[in-house]
């Protein structure tokens, strides 16, 4: 535990170029007196830790020392190397450098730990694309990629329905999802997301732009993700459920909005609860729904109940003999 804590200390103050004693003892979760004693203990055993005195003093490294990577341990190895995504770093025109780096890595670690990037290759893989779909990289991606990395504007031309337009994006980062590649870009000063495999060309225009520090890709994402799934939701319908119903309504259509319905529903008559569905359109509804069988009854739209009541009776006669 001390020897890891001893790691995490050399390595915060090469990242910075001086640390008090109270920074130090709140990103290690210790007192300021451990700190003094773990900075002694570095300084006995050769790690040159200078100590500036007075008010404004702190603690940093001399002589521009830097420590390998030899205090990994095998869970830290493993981890790191499980961070690739082999799939998709080659789509993005990056397997090349992310292939160097392990290598790097590799060779830094302790002879014990080599094995790392082999053991975790046997026990982790992401299969990011969704089943029954063929995974297909966008032309474009390449090109956007070393935009994102490079912080460079781009001006694309973008495929909207069955029109073209033009945008010039400062782009801030790449999701994939499900497959499906997404670059989350500023235009006019707004944060949009945009399909990659929509887009028809990329050219860069040739000047880099300042990233907002502010900016989170992943909580940008997440509040994304969860707005566009609620915009989508622009019908309901009205459900009668029996209990295994209502066990597997989460698991055919929207989660979220199935599990909200169910905790407003009232209380179950005979065993089946009604609620108030939120749905994509009645045509997504009847898909979805029908996966459910005996198990829900559709009350309300009627227009959506008689074409149940039509697939019921067909259902019935194929069943009759």
């Amino acid at each position: 535990m001390r020897a890891a804590r001893l790691i995490h200390l050399v390595l915060l103050l090469q990242s910075r170029e001086s640390m008090t004693a109270a920074e130090l003892a709140a990103a290690l979760e210790v007192s300021q007196r451990t700190v003094g004693r773990d900075v002694l203990a570095l300084s006995e055993s050769g790690v040159p830790v200078y100590a500036d005195r007075g008010r404004t003093g702190g603690y940093r490294l001399v002589g521009g020392y830097r420590t390998r990577l030899t205090g990994l341990g095998r869970d830290e190895a493993e981890a790191l190397f499980l961070s690739g995504v082999p799939g998709a770093l080659r789509a993005m025109g990056l397997a090349d450098a992310a292939s160097a780096a392990r290598l790097k890595v590799s060779a830094a670690l302790l002879p014990e730990l080599r094995d790392a990037s082999r053991s975790a290759a046997q026990r982790f893989h992401l299969d990011a694309p969704a089943w029954y779909q063929e995974p297909r990289t966008p032309a474009e991606l390449p090109p956007v990629a070393e935009a994102v990395w490079d912080d460079r504007r781009i001006r694309v031309t973008y495929r909207r329905q069955s029109a073209e337009v033009v945008r010039e994006l400062e782009p801030y980062g790449l999701v994939l999802k499900a497959g499906v590649w997404y670059l989350v870009a500023r235009s006019a000063e707004q944060f949009r997301v945009y399909r990659v495999d929509r887009v028809v060309s990329v050219s860069p225009c040739g000047e880099r732009f300042e990233r907002d520090a502010e900016f989170d890709l992943p909580d940008f994402w997440a509040r994304r993700a969860a707005e566009f799934a609620r915009s989508i939701l622009r019908d309901e319908v009205v459900l009668r459920l029996s209990p295994d119903g209502a066990r597997r309504l989460p698991y055919v259509t929207d989660r979220a909005a199935a599990r909200s319905a169910l905790a407003a529903g009232g209380e179950p008559e005979g065993g089946w609860v009604t609620v108030r569905l939120p749905v994509e359109s009645l045509d997504v509804a009847y898909e979805q729904l029908l996966a459910l069988g005996p198990e829900a009854e559709v009350t309300a739209p009627a227009e959506l109940r008689r074409r149940f009541a039509r697939a019921a009776a067909r259902a019935a006669g194929l069943y009759r003999h």
